[in-house]
């Protein structure tokens, strides 16, 4: 089994930051490659940025560069998302995802049929 676990959602203020967190572990694999995506009322989910397995690549959609980032820790297992500068229209139900990297690749995933495993998605509200 694996385990998807998510923390770090809330109610923030426009322009204010908040840091993402999000482990998977389990099964045979001792690390993923690993990404966030969003879902705002009435819109579809998004791709927001995912993270190879080693956390040497990272990959973040275009109209979030220069304010959103995505790293690794050093055990490979977790993932953060550092939200800056955000805004009123960041606010969604932010999904951590977690996929099984071929053996001998090192790619960033960006689809949804690409993960494998799901976490239950953490709040983000931003207010004006």
């Amino acid at each position: 089994q694996v385990h998807v676990v998510e923390s770090g959602g809330g109610l923030v203020q426009a322009g204010g930051s908040l840091r993402l967190s999000c482990t998977a572990s389990g099964l045979t694999f001792s690390s993923f490659a690993m990404g966030w995506f969003r879902q705002a009322p009435g819109k579809e989910r998004d791709f927001v940025a995912g993270v190879s397995w080693s956390g040497s690549n990272q990959l973040i959609s275009d109209s979030l560069k220069g304010r959103f980032t995505i790293s690794k820790d050093n055990n490979r297992i977790t993932v953060y998302l550092q939200m800056n500068d955000l805004k009123p229209e960041d606010t969604a139900v932010y999904t951590c995802a977690a996929g099984i990297p071929s053996a001998g690749s090192d790619y960033v995933p960006r689809y949804l049929e690409e993960y494998d495993y799901w976490g239950q998605g953490t709040q983000v509200t931003v207010s004006s």
